[in-house]
């Protein structure tokens, strides 16, 4: 017989009788009559082609059939129950895998902080990490492959529930020994200079940097655009090129990569990073847990490792 002939109620009725030894015990609490317990019974003997249950005294006890299938039955309802109802979610036993869509300077800079926090509240979790480009290319977050983004977003998107995180700030930067570029340039030296463009995913750049040096008169000259702002900062270490970069990052990496940040007549921007998630996992909690430690992680968060 296929599970689908099979009307699931049964199982729950033959589980409790296994489990109290007793058919009036299982009526009261499944909370229907004796009868009623007999009747499914009887039909699920018909079913499954064997007497189940056998009187012994005042109770009942397994045939062998029965027996070996109450172990699987039993794990079987209580993970289909968790299943439907979210109960019993446990962060120190979850094997989840949560996917984190965020950028690869956050990826560098954020993600370390996080895995630790996580691998306290969550130790057996997985965590995977993709970037903004998977999360384009999946079909957002209301597509099943990515749980959460910590990213530059719009304000509102239908479906989308969405918190400030933090502030990122922008710096320009060139290589430490760059011929022409000391501690601050004039804006006609930054004018001559050419520079590496970061496009995280396709069109996916800082909005507003054009708009900056626009208003300055310049237009950027870029000689290259990359989709990474670690692919940026690698190539401005070897040429005399310059690119926008988070301040963070520059901070990891701009003693390994010999990159410094300089002054500029246009300035810095600052960009609103948020953590975003899809109504689908809303009350999830498992997904609750994941976004509370994320915000646990955010820099300037006080908390203990």
């Amino acid at each position: 017989m296929s599970i689908s002939q099979l009307d699931l109620n049964l199982l729950v009725v033959l589980d409790t009788v296994l489990a109290e030894r007793s058919v009036v015990r299982a009526a009261r609490r499944l909370h229907v009559t004796p009868s009623a317990v007999s009747n499914a019974l009887a039909r699920l003997r018909a079913a499954l082609d064997d007497p189940l249950v056998a009187r012994s005294g005042r109770g009942i006890v397994p045939t062998p059939r029965a027996a070996e299938l109450a172990p699987t039955l039993a794990r079987a309802l209580r993970e289909l129950d968790q299943a439907v109802t979210g109960g019993g979610f446990d962060p120190a036993s979850t094997t989840r895998e949560f996917t984190l869509a965020i950028a690869d300077s956050g990826q560098l800079v954020r993600v370390p902080r996080l895995a630790l926090l996580l691998g306290k509240e969550m130790p057996r979790a997985r965590l995977r990490v993709v970037g903004i480009d998977t999360l384009l290319s999946s079909g957002g977050l209301g597509g099943s492959e990515v749980d959460v983004a910590i990213a530059a977003l719009p304000e509102k998107a239908p479906g989308i529930h969405m918190i400030p995180l933090y502030r990122e700030h922008t710096v320009l930067v060139a290589r430490r020994d760059h011929p022409r570029v000391g501690a601050r340039i004039s804006k006609a030296e930054l004018a001559s200079l050419r520079h590496v463009d970061v496009e995280v995913a396709p069109g996916k750049g800082y909005r507003d940097l054009p708009a900056s040096y626009a208003r300055l008169g310049i237009e950027r000259d870029v000689a290259l655009v990359v989709p990474s702002f670690t692919a940026a900062a690698a190539i401005v270490a070897a040429t005399d090129f310059v690119a926008t970069v988070p301040a963070s990052l520059v901070k990891v990496l701009g003693e390994r990569f010999g990159i410094r940040a300089f002054v500029a007549p246009v300035g810095r921007l600052t960009v609103k990073i948020k953590l975003a998630w899809h109504e689908r996992t809303d009350h999830d909690p498992a997904m609750r847990k994941f976004r509370e430690v994320i915000l646990r992680a955010r820099p300037g968060h006080a908390h203990r490792y």
